[in-house]
């Protein structure tokens, strides 16, 4: 049973969350219902066939589609279809808590351009070794070729709408969040990184970490952003 309540009179304090889906009706419920108050959830069903869609708007979402395929298409559509002045991206499969978004958005309206969140794994998160050593190796060149203080590029951000559309960001596959701070870098912009915590997924299997083919893949979409 999902149940979760965006204020009408909240205005322009309400946000958005994207959440890019694809196979997670397991998982969304639960996401779903742990969302704060006031936060309005849009999942962006990418090629579900496990009834993704009907899942989120029986828990009262808002769904949108799109057809193409890749991490970076879903969150683009779900950024494009936001109505709100700030808008969060969190992944589908329960891994990540809805409820560590507001101290994110707090640092976006106390003056950030980009607040990402920095994954610190809960006991059994089922972050494998060959995935955590990709990150850590990315976040790694980041930081030296860029000087950004980050340490993760996992899929927890938060912008406001406008600013983030305006980095222009092209990558509609795994590099989609590695391009949006390789993007705000160039641009100058204020990041902000703070530990959230990562846990177990609640349902299915990751498209990108449960396989080491997957984390290639990952890693070659990441190193075409770099180059």
């Amino acid at each position: 049973m999902c149940d979760w309540r965006v204020d009408p009179a909240a205005g322009e304090n309400r946000v958005t969350v994207v959440i890019p889906c694809r196979n997670e009706s397991g998982s969304l419920p639960g996401v779903l219902a742990a969302m704060p108050d006031g936060y309005r959830a849009l999942v962006v069903d990418n090629g579900s066939a496990d009834g993704t869609a009907d899942v989120a708007r029986e828990c009262g979402a808002e769904v949108v589609y799109e057809p193409e395929p890749g991490y970076g298409s879903a969150v683009h559509a779900g950024v494009l279809a936001a109505r709100t002045p700030i808008v969060c991206v969190l992944d589908g499969d329960g891994s990540l808590d809805p409820g560590e978004l507001p101290e994110l958005v707090r640092l976006v309206r106390a003056g950030a351009d980009l607040a990402v969140g920095r994954r610190r794994p809960a006991p059994h998160a089922g972050w494998p070794v060959h995935a955590r050593l990709g990150n850590t190796l990315i976040a790694r060149r980041l930081r030296r070729r860029y000087g950004l203080d980050v340490h993760d590029i996992g899929a927890v951000r938060v912008c406001r709408r406008e600013r983030l559309l305006a980095l222009g960001v092209t990558d509609r596959r795994s590099g989609y969040p590695l391009e949006v701070l390789v993007r705000a870098a160039q641009a100058g912009l204020r990041v902000e990184e703070r530990d959230v915590t990562y846990r177990p997924r609640t349902a299915g299997s990751s498209k990108v970490s449960g396989s080491v083919a997957g984390s290639v893949r990952a890693v070659r979409d990441f190193w075409k952003v770099l180059t």
